[in-house]
């Protein structure tokens, strides 16, 4: 297994009009799509390189907190070898937190052995280029088991 690129940082906020508005009119991120409770942005390069998600009075509530949720690792190039991927990750007593289909990539979702949130994906769909949104479809279940 070897990671083939950084794909994408997704953080927790406290005030996602702010933020967003931030990384948009002060760092010049291209966004691509904003709703009551996210904000996606993206160079072009992939489907997205930030994605930010407001958190609430509910979610503080709950343990979390503003900051780092995870960091998207390309580690694959199809369903097939990211279930190669997840094979290693079990193999190696890796935590692995769960799996995800999300229509244009599929992810596994560990923990490094500090319990930073990983995500490792593969792109299994180049619809996010004609269609931006298409990464803010709904999330199904995944089965990586060979």
């Amino acid at each position: 297994m070897r990671i083939r690129e950084l794909g994408h940082v997704v953080l927790y906020v406290t005030d996602l009009k702010k933020v967003a508005d931030f990384y948009k009119d002060v760092l010049g991120f291209q966004e691509i799509a904003r709703d009551e409770r996210t904000a996606l942005f993206s160079s072009g390069r992939t489907h997205h390189e930030l994605l930010l998600i407001e958190i609430g009075g509910v979610a503080r509530r709950k343990g979390i907190e503003p900051g780092l949720y995870h960091i998207g690792f390309k580690a694959a190039e199809s369903t097939e070898e990211l279930k190669e991927v997840y094979a290693h990750l079990k193999e190696h007593g890796v935590t692995i937190v769960g799996t995800a289909d999300h229509g244009v990539t599929h992810s596994i979702y560990i923990l490094d052995p500090d319990g930073n949130e990983l995500e490792l994906y593969a792109d299994v769909s180049s619809e996010w280029k004609e269609n931006p949104k298409a990464i803010l479809r709904s999330v199904s279940p995944l089965n990586l088991e060979a």
